[in-house]
């Protein structure tokens, strides 16, 4: 985490934090989506507006973490941006070495998981978290899995929140603990 960051949230303790306006998509995009996206439905059907900005994805790469409950967020200053998953906390890029990384360059760690889902979408479990293979990568990772160095294992994609401990949406769990009396 950014120092700045650090000195934000020590001067400012007490700052709402931000749900629904942020999203992660299956291409490992990152979007901003403002009141009128979010009027139109929710991530990812309704996606806002693309973020482009290299320095603004690189910061958001660096403040990007995980709470107690599994909500992955991007710690904005003081204020924590609840991010809004389309299917897993990472989008892997896989190298030409099989190595995994981030679209931000950040290294993956080792495979200790690999998933097949119903939907045909590969994901990995490894050090940093679990994240889908994006699509373009999929030559590569099929390269590892005729290698035996991966072996996918079926899994159906609603299982994959509960198991690996993670949120896919903050802003529907917001949503319904407003609704409780």
């Amino acid at each position: 985490m950014d120092e700045i960051v650090r000195q934000a949230m020590a001067k400012w303790p007490n700052v709402p934090h931000c749900v629904g306006w942020l999203g992660l998509d299956a291409r490992g995009r990152w979007f901003l989506r403002d009141d009128a996206a979010q009027a139109r439905g929710p991530f990812p059907q309704s996606r806002g507006d693309e973020i482009r900005h290299e320095a603004l994805l690189a910061f958001i790469a660096r403040n990007y973490a995980v709470d107690a409950r599994g909500q992955w967020f991007f710690q904005n200053g003081p204020q924590r941006v609840f991010v809004e998953l389309e299917v897993a906390p990472f989008v892997w890029r896989v190298q030409g070495d099989g190595s995994v990384q981030t679209s931000a360059v950040q290294q993956a760690g080792a495979v200790r998981e690999c998933l097949l889902d119903e939907h045909g979408r590969l994901l990995l479990a490894c050090d940093l978290g679990l994240g889908l293979v994006h699509s373009l990568d999929m030559e590569r990772a099929a390269a590892q899995v005729e290698a035996g160095r991966w072996t996918p294992v079926e899994v159906l994609s609603r299982t994959l929140e509960q198991r690996f401990g993670y949120v896919r949406s903050p802003a529907q769990g917001a949503r319904q603990a407003a609704a409780q009396p």
